[in-house]
């Protein structure tokens, strides 16, 4: 380009990226004009309502079950008993961020209790109000076919140990829940509303016996239910590593053992904080002088979660036909027959003369 004719492109330049700016820029409010109205977005939907769209779509609508509680309405997953007169129904509660058919627990269970006698009837939770929705639990991802870990692929060399590590205790304290005492009793309030809902639609289908069965957090929100309401028409709980949401209270070693009624307390004795709030229930109840509290203990095997379902679900099945309480027959237990009376023994003889 001449350099005569430079300048003259320069300030083209700057004439035209002054134009773009201008346009950009929002025109000024004129006198008297009226203020531009707010657009108002509307609130996300809760995470637990999408998950509930994405089962509906992947479940058999003969097992979906709309229950109202309260004004809401929630999906439970129903599933009837494989036999001709079922023992009763089985109310399964999740966990936080987990669904009503979530791999652990919940859908083992909810599949295979049906083979030993019980109808299954899965929940939906709604989402505990605090400022960020619940963590999803881990789970293993298996690795994609082929692909191998590399073995030439060096280690990462562990943390040195120095004394300004070393004087440092693990961190065990929970987060900050982030929820405020209102929003804590709202869901407390809407868990409740849902469990009495599952307990109503059992007596619909006039079950036998009625049983709560919680996994994780699930296993608080059952025995938090039992406690506030204490309905006639449940008297058998099962906790599967129970644990307590963080922000409620009261601690499980305090709300299990006053219930006074048959629990099944499931843990994994492996998992060290699993145990140790194990022990503490265990000890409450005995100093309660819990009349039917049964405590067993499981391994974890995440390497095998197959085989680690199975073994809970056997677990579970044999605490239910040796520690229901119910009027109806036991599962698994053949009705008592009572024996003939003995022969009266023979009147003695006297001895001939």
């Amino acid at each position: 380009m001449p350099r005569s004719l430079r300048p003259y492109v320069a300030a083209l330049s700057l004439l035209l990226c002054g134009a773009v700016q201008a346009a950009d820029e929002p025109a000024p409010a004129k006198e008297g004009d009226a203020p531009a109205a707010v657009v108002e977005r509307a609130p996300l939907a809760e995470r637990s309502v999408d998950d509930a769209t994405a089962l509906a779509k992947r479940v058999p609508e003969k097992e979906q079950q709309k229950l109202t509680a309260g004004d809401e309405e929630f999906l439970a997953l129903w599933k009837l008993a494989n036999v001709g007169d079922a023992y009763g129904v089985i109310i399964l509660i999740p966990g936080d961020g987990e669904t009503a058919d979530w791999p652990l627990a919940m859908a083992p269970l909810r599949e295979k209790l049906p083979d030993a006698g019980w109808n299954t009837l899965s929940l939906s939770l709604p989402d505990p109000q605090g400022d960020e929705p619940p963590l999803r639990p881990i789970e293993e991802v298996a690795p994609a076919a082929g692909e191998e870990k590399k073995a030439d692929a060096p280690a990462e060399p562990a943390p040195a140990t120095t004394p300004e590590n070393a004087a440092v205790p693990a961190d065990t304290t929970p987060p900050p829940s982030g929820i405020s005492d209102e929003q804590r009793s709202t869901h407390s309030t809407r868990v409740s509303a849902r469990i009495g809902a599952a307990i109503a639609f059992a007596q619909e289908k006039k079950a036998k016996a009625i049983v709560l069965l919680g996994h994780g957090s699930g296993g608080y929100w059952a025995a938090r239910y039992l406690a506030d309401n204490k309905p006639k028409q449940v008297s058998n709980l099962i906790l599967v590593a129970a644990e307590k949401p963080v922000g409620f209270s009261p601690v499980l070693e305090d709300l299990v053992p006053e219930l006074k009624l048959a629990t099944g307390d499931f843990y994994y004795g492996d998992q060290p904080l699993d145990r140790d709030a194990a022990k503490l229930r265990k000890e409450a109840s005995k100093r309660q002088k819990h009349p039917a509290y049964i405590q067993v203990a499981m391994a974890s095997l995440p390497g095998d979660r197959g085989t680690e379902q199975e073994q809970l679900y056997r677990r579970v099945k044999g605490w239910l036909s040796q520690h229901l309480q119910s009027g109806a027959a036991q599962p698994d237990q053949p009705t008592p027959v009572e024996a003939p009376e003995p022969p009266p023994p023979p009147e003695p003889t006297s001895p001939g003369i």
